[in-house]
């Protein structure tokens, strides 16, 4: 576990805490329509609230470049948050200046604020010590709870820390706690199933991964690269022909060290990208030159399944197919039934992240059977590829501070 200070560590009774918290959550015309992350940060700001803090809620919310955007205003947000809180939320029409201070002034204990969108400031994502000074003043704690934009070394994230004292809120200790213990601490055989379009994406990911886990399982079109680079003729299937040496020295590399790559034997394969094509399911040999590869066929779904009751972590990022239109959801709904089903029995620990990850588990219907979901993006991509984020830094710098 990193050295950051934890809510344990806090007693916020009568104080003004600002909470890092991410509430860029999808909305259609003015209207939150999944509330997932607001229910997630609503933890840490429960416990703060009930034992008598002053919270200040602060978040980003689109990409306004620093000017004021009405469309990307937190203001929809605070009634949502008031009824997953079950209490009243007060919304200041600014996150600095007189407006917060205002709201923040009208605060007893156990009262909330959320403030309005940090980028409105082209101070946040400057990190500008201006911006950050007038945020600081206006709580006297710092709690980040956003391990999502930990990865951004933004005033919010990185600026708050170097000025008050500095806490990890439930979430993000939770999140960090389940990544240590996949990466670092995963009980063996380890696991990791790694999906989405392209190698060069995950390039960094793989070559972390390698010397921590037993099992590597690919796929997706970066699946469809490391079959070619053996001399499969793959057809029309994404593929990334100018990294055939990179995956050939990946599959080298885990030979060399022993960790088994499980490719795809078998696929669902089609003419054309669209719902509902016909599709037939061939040995990855025998795909056509006119066809593509767009999910895993039932034989690689029994492989996986199989070496995966041998294993005791999983740690998946990426679907296995082109999961977003049917039928090529299959293979991806399959096994993430599998390792659920495994999870319940208490035989494997899944960790899994990533946006389209959290999309695929959702619509196998297993988010809530997996051991931990992270809801985070870049920042769990950038965890795995094992890069120190900023804001981890920054809670970990103000501990010592403490401590020194």
């Amino acid at each position: 576990m990193p050295r950051f200070r934890i809510l344990d560590d806090l007693d916020p009774r009568g104080r003004r805490v600002l909470v890092r918290v991410d509430f860029n959550v999808p909305m259609q015309d003015g209207e939150v329509t999944d509330a997932t992350r607001i229910e997630r940060a609503a933890t840490t700001l429960r416990e703060l609230l009930e034992k008598g803090g002053r919270v200040i809620a602060i978040s980003h919310f689109g990409r306004p470049k620093g000017r004021r955007e009405p469309s990307m205003s937190l203001a929809p947000i605070a009634p949502v948050l008031a009824r997953v809180l079950g209490t009243e939320v007060t919304f200041a029409e600014d996150c600095i200046g007189e407006p917060a201070e205002r709201v923040v002034a009208a605060l007893g204990d156990g009262g909330i604020a959320l403030l309005e969108n940090l980028r409105f400031h082209a101070g946040e994502e400057k990190n500008d010590p201006a911006f950050a000074d007038a945020l600081a003043a206006l709580g006297e704690v710092y709690v980040n709870d956003a391990f999502s934009c930990s990865h951004r070394a933004h005033a919010s994230v990185t600026g708050l820390p170097a000025r008050l004292p500095a806490y990890a809120g439930r979430l993000l200790e939770a999140e960090i706690t389940a990544l240590e213990k996949a990466l670092g601490g995963a009980k063996r055989p380890a696991a990791a199933l790694i999906g989405g379009a392209k190698v060069s994406t995950k390039l960094a990911v793989l070559e972390n991964l390698l010397e921590r886990i037993d099992l590597l399982i690919l796929g997706g079109g970066m699946a469809n690269t490391f079959l070619a680079a053996r001399g499969t003729d793959v057809g029309r299937s994404l593929c990334e022909h100018e990294m055939l040496d990179t995956a050939r020295r990946i599959s080298a590399r885990a030979e060399a060290g022993g960790t088994e790559l499980l490719l795809p034997s078998d696929g669902v394969v089609a003419t054309e990208f669209r719902a509902h094509v016909e599709t037939r399911i061939v040995p990855v040999e025998a795909v056509a030159p006119e066809e593509m590869i767009l999910d895993i066929g039932p034989e690689t779904v029994r492989r996986i399944g199989e070496r995966l009751g041998r294993c005791h972590t999983l740690l998946w990022n990426g679907p296995l197919g082109a999961f977003e239109v049917p039928p090529f959801d299959r293979g991806t709904v399959e096994v993430a039934r599998i390792a659920a089903g495994l999870t319940g029995r208490g035989d494997l620990e899944t960790v899994a992240g990533g946006g389209d990850t959290v999309a695929a588990l959702a619509r196998a219907g297993v988010l809530e059977r997996f051991s931990y979901v992270s809801t985070a993006g870049g920042a769990f991509l950038e965890w795995l590829e094992g890069r120190t984020l900023p804001g981890i830094a920054a809670l970990e710098t103000a501990a010592a501070r403490v401590s020194s």
